[in-house]
């Protein structure tokens, strides 16, 4: 591993007006430290780590990061309130800045173990593990729900749910703009099937003025986030993020009036060439790395040939960082 976290923040002041969604298998440390190059503002997620893996697993892996990565919060899974409350507590000692509950993941496994958006037919439960984490720690406690479930999807059921967490101390709410459908779609069809109702997120803004709420589904462009933003306190943008990183680069100038410069596709690949040398030097592989940058390239001649060097042509290499550098050369200039 690369440097263990230390308990103190180093970055920008925590701000939700831009963040990027925690994505299974996607938002690992070193997606997040490629991500920071791009942007210093973006708030950044981990991946959903369950309260189950941080106790009982490898708990210094699941928590570890990178000082450069701040701001960045945790997002646990879980549904036992005193578990919650001591998994935050490992969250606020490592550093992180914030500590988010899923309460919108679909898939059946997660389900099974009372995690996710199943967790939307039991208010009650969520404003005790809400309560418990908040009791635990300093750092804001945060969660990240849809606006219902088969079964439950009404607007009404959504105000009793977002009222009862709220009372529970919560103040910060991301709302994903589309209802899970539990039984019958897999986690990807719940991302793209029920239709997105951002007019129902905007009403329950409306409806709960005093809190801070947070759009997510669906948003594509800066320009689009632009445009919420004069309804919602934030946006958050997960998949878009992923494939096309280097939206961030624009995202201090545009939503946080930086003055800086936005780093080029180069510059922010040749930031990347210390950390990998260090990954590797400490046995890591650079796929570990190099897979959460192929989107770099996207959207202009040479795209598919980038690809193909950092995620194929790496692994027939006896000098992977050599590959690396011609990846860097067809970023030259852009």
């Amino acid at each position: 591993m690369i440097e263990t976290s230390k308990p103190e923040s180093t970055g920008p002041v925590l701000s939700r007006k831009f963040s990027v969604a925690p994505m299974m298998d996607w938002t690992d440390h070193h997606c997040r430290y490629f991500l920071r190059q791009l942007s210093q503002h973006a708030l950044l997620y981990t991946e959903m780590v369950t309260t189950g893996a941080l106790l009982h697993g490898d708990t210094a892996r699941f928590l570890h990061y990178d000082q450069s990565e701040h701001p960045v919060a945790l997002q646990l899974g879980g549904s036992n309130p005193a578990e919650l409350a001591a998994c935050a507590r490992l969250a606020e000692q490592a550093g992180y800045d914030e500590v988010n509950l899923n309460v919108g993941c679909p898939s059946d496994r997660v389900q099974n173990n009372m995690i996710g958006a199943c967790l939307m037919a039991h208010p009650a439960l969520v404003a005790d593990c809400v309560k418990a984490m908040g009791d635990a720690v300093s750092i804001p406690v945060t969660v990240k729900h849809r606006i219902g479930i088969d079964g439950r999807d009404s607007y009404a059921e959504l105000c009793d749910f977002v009222g009862q967490v709220r009372d529970a101390g919560c103040r910060s709410f991301t709302v994903h703009a589309r209802i899970a459908i539990l039984s019958g779609l897999s986690p990807k069809e719940n991302r793209e099937i029920p239709p997105l109702r951002y007019d129902i997120a905007a009403q329950l803004k409306q409806d709960f003025a005093d809190l801070e709420l947070i759009l997510n589904g669906g948003i594509k462009t800066l320009e689009a986030c632009q445009e919420h933003l004069h309804t919602f306190d934030g946006v958050m943008l997960g998949r878009e993020a992923y494939h096309n990183p280097y939206l961030l680069a624009e995202v201090d100038q545009q939503l946080f009036a930086s003055t800086n410069t936005p780093v080029s596709r180069h510059e922010a690949m040749l930031a990347m060439r210390p950390y990998i040398e260090r990954h590797m030097a400490a046995g890591g592989l650079m796929h570990h790395v190099t897979r959460h940058m192929l989107g770099l390239a996207q959207g202009f001649p040479g795209a598919r040939r980038f690809r193909q060097l950092l995620s194929a042509d790496i692994h027939k290499s006896t000098d992977p960082l050599a590959i690396f550098d011609q990846a860097a050369q067809i970023l030259h200039g852009r």
